[in-house]
């Protein structure tokens, strides 16, 4: 790692190798609480209308105390290298895997909430390797995937300022610190956001960005579904459906909220993990719907495993309300344009929180390069359609590879096996 800090300057900035190991007393704790959950009494509908139903999570707890296995995770996240560095007094903890293509494109991916680095796992190897998994050399990533400031393994923010513009600036300090002048980005919910302020800001190197949950809503469409009006006049078909499909989410949007409003008033999501859970896993119908069919036993997409090792990860890490602050932060609208003029990959899943018309796509970033309307895929993408999601990645960025700015994208510094997977 001595060639890594040399390039740093500074012991602040210093690139630290990270390494999770949880004590096996905060897992036997964490199995004591669930089982000492006081429960409510189970709804009275018998449907989801009334939040989280008491036998999903009752399921989801029966599982998480008797059969889950945080080492299976734990062992998955270190068999990738994971740095830790300080950028802007916190330190930032990332994932960092070199393709053994040298030409690879850099690539950085920020994940929303309620996720982390967990969530682009299963993205990893297909960008990295595309060769193993369907694709040719030329698409190759060096990818880059950090935890959010209150995130993971990341430093918790101590004072206020740590928005979504403050993280874009410090995920080019990241690229560049790394050695990647050029670079592309990738996002999908708060990770969304963040790519489009990085876009906004356009800091020199960035070359484009890929999104899956576009911010391409009009002004007055959005604020029309908040309020719950009638499908405005004039609307394509499309346009009806993504108006329709966000302003259902607006009926059930508490949880931004609450977290936009009272952050700290969640300190349950501290002391409970079933508490932190039942929270957690209610972030829009269409999610709850496959989060609560994997403890059904239906294995397509997420897996029981999935969901526990995010959650499990927030509970270890005691992030639930540090992660939360994130939305008291926010200052822009979350799905309106924010006025990106560098190239811009989008695509746009059906069971996403909207499905995005490219006819709004094409107002809100004038510099699109890819456009892709898919047949499957919600809201967590790299999570739930992984095979997808690293096609579209492929293939929105496919048209910079023959740009002069990407040939000499690759740091200097020795391939190492402390920083190759």
């Amino acid at each position: 790692m001595a060639e890594l800090r040399e390039q740093t300057g500074s012991d602040k900035a210093a690139i630290r190798p990270f390494r999770v190991n949880v004590p096996e007393a905060e897992l036997t704790e964490l199995r004591r609480r669930i089982n000492a959950t006081k429960w409510p009494d189970r709804e009275t509908v018998s449907d989801h209308s009334q939040g989280v139903p008491l036998a999903t999570i009752q399921k989801l707890a029966r599982y998480w105390a008797s059969e889950y296995d945080w080492r299976k995770v734990e062992s998955r996240l270190n068999a990738y290298p994971q740095f830790i560095t300080e950028i802007d007094g916190l330190d930032i903890h990332f994932i960092h895997v070199r393709s053994k293509d040298d030409n690879a494109l850099p690539l950085i991916v920020t994940h929303g909430w309620p996720g982390s680095v967990v969530e682009q796992l299963k993205i990893v190897d297909p960008l990295t390797d595309p060769t193993s998994h369907g694709g040719s050399a030329s698409d190759a990533f060096h990818l880059v995937i950090p935890s959010m400031p209150g995130y993971g393994f990341s430093g918790k923010p101590t004072t206020t300022g740590w928005d979504a513009a403050r993280i874009a600036r410090a995920w080019d300090v990241l690229m560049k610190r790394l050695g990647y002048t050029s670079y592309v980005a990738q996002g999908g919910d708060w990770g969304a956001v963040v790519v489009d302020l990085m876009g906004v800001q356009a800091p020199k190197g960035l070359l484009a960005i890929h999104t899956n949950m576009p911010g391409v809503i009009p002004p007055a469409i959005d604020a029309a579904a908040l309020a719950g009006a009638p499908v405005p006049a004039g609307l394509s078909a499309d346009e009806k459906h993504a108006y329709q499909q966000l302003a259902a989410f607006y009926k059930d949007v508490y949880y931004a909220l609450f977290m936009g409003t009272r952050p700290q008033t969640l300190t349950a999501l501290a002391d409970s993990p079933v508490g932190l859970a039942t929270f957690m896993i209610d972030h829009d119908a269409r999610s709850l719907e496959l989060i609560a069919r994997s403890f059904d036993g239906v294995a397509e997409g997420l897996t029981r495993d999935d969901v526990l090792d995010n959650i499990t990860l927030f509970w270890l890490t005691n992030t639930g309300v540090s992660a939360a602050r994130l939305y008291w932060e926010r200052k822009l609208g979350f799905f309106t344009p924010k006025g990106v003029k560098i190239p811009v990959a989008a695509s746009a899943f059906p069971d996403e929180l909207y499905q995005a018309p490219k006819s709004w796509v094409e107002q809100a970033y004038p510099n699109l390069i890819h456009y892709n309307k898919l047949d499957k895929g919600g809201h967590f993408a790299a999570w739930e359609q992984p095979q997808l999601l690293s096609e579209e990645v492929r293939a929105g960025f496919r048209p910079l590879r023959t740009s002069d700015a990407v040939r000499e994208v690759v740091p200097s510094f020795p391939r190492q096996e402390s920083v190759m997977r």
